[in-house]
């Protein structure tokens, strides 16, 4: 798979967000209650980084949230610092 437009998958039952490339798994890992969903860890191996992908991951799962009327907790750092640079999402912080 080419990661100029990687697929990312909702792994439902494991609670996140992935993106396989080349044996290696990116992901965005959640819990969610009460209409809230809150981003807990970005993880990108090392093999993986400086590619984009934790951000492809990020704004697939904000625009999901949206989607899906839910308010987002930004308890990863990295979803944090998503947001504040990107303000149009700025909205769904609960």
């Amino acid at each position: 798979m080419s990661t100029d437009n990687p697929t990312v998958i909702h792994n439902i039952s494991a609670n996140r967000y992935e993106i396989a490339i080349e044996g290696h798994l990116a992901v965005l890992e959640y819990t969610r209650r009460e209409g809230v969903i809150a981003f807990v860890h970005t993880g990108t191996p090392e093999a993986l980084r400086g590619r984009g992908l934790a951000a492809i991951l990020v704004k697939f799962a904000l625009d999901a949230a949206r989607a899906e009327g839910l308010k987002v907790n930004p308890l990863c750092s990295y979803v944090d610092a998503y947001i504040k640079k990107n303000p149009e999402y700025a909205d769904l912080v609960v």
